[in-house]
């Protein structure tokens, strides 16, 4: 049986490409590219790449990229829009809970939720942080962006989702475990029309911040995360839907 999140990115490229979300990139990589002084040499690993947007504009800019997603739609899609760019990017389909890279990369991104917070468990969750540990260099640098559990403790994030334009109901956000489950009607690229629960984990910093103490990451910093504006100057509020996370794995 398919996952939620399965289920959303099948034959949903295309409509992805547009959603309001996804419309920071040129920004949000200006600041990757700031994160590794510009260094045209950094191999970069683009976990959970998606449509490829991120790993795409890197690449235009003179970057080593590869990225891996679970959706073969929408690699698929990484891989026509990255062909008409004449540009060479890896775009592989791999599961983040399972990967094999071991000190090959100095950079790993993980944007917009691309898959840390999605999975079932919280223990698949650690997987895929342990394993872009694994995929990174010694003195690598993690960058990431997932959800703030500050938030929904203060606000709706039902009233958020809807103003988003996602259409949520059954909305539930659970004090415990931290976890938001909602049922959102979506449309795929051919025209029909689909409905799907999800369930994502939101992380309180402090949680985040022993992860990746406890995988030997160092300089750990979490930060406001505004679309197409990321920077190290807005801290955390409990007004932030998301947070943006850099971290750098020990020597």
């Amino acid at each position: 049986m398919k996952q939620w999140y399965e289920e959303l990115f099948e034959n949903y490229a295309e409509s992805y490409d547009k959603e309001s979300y996804t419309q920071g990139t040129q920004g949000e990589v200006d600041f990757i590219e700031k994160e590794i002084n510009f260094d045209k040499t950094k191999r970069i690993l683009d976990m959970g790449c998606g449509t490829g947007r991120h790993a795409i504009e890197l690449a235009k800019r003179g970057y080593n990229v590869t990225g891996i997603d679970l959706s073969e739609s929408q690699l698929n899609r990484a891989i026509e829009k990255a062909k008409k760019e004449n540009l060479t990017i890896d775009f592989l389909r791999a599961d983040a809970r399972t990967l094999d890279f071991n000190n090959e990369f100095d950079l790993v991104i993980m944007m917009c939720e691309g898959a840390f917070p999605l999975m079932e468990t919280d223990e698949m969750n650690f997987k895929i942080l342990e394993n872009a540990q694994k995929a990174l260099k010694p003195k690598g640098k993690l960058i990431l962006t997932t959800l703030n559990a500050l938030f929904p403790l203060y606000h709706s994030t039902e009233k958020f989702v809807n103003e988003e334009g996602l259409r949520s109901k059954d909305h539930r956000f659970d004090l415990l475990t931290l976890r938001e489950t909602s049922t959102v009607e979506i449309t795929d690229d051919s025209g029909k029309k689909k409905t799907i629960t999800g369930n994502e984990r939101y992380y309180m910093p402090s949680e985040i911040t022993w992860y990746l103490k406890s995988l030997r990451f160092k300089n750990i910093g979490i930060f406001a995360c505004q679309m197409g504006q990321f920077n190290r100057h807005d801290p955390l509020t409990t007004g932030d839907f998301e947070m943006l996370v850099i971290a750098e794995k020990q020597g």
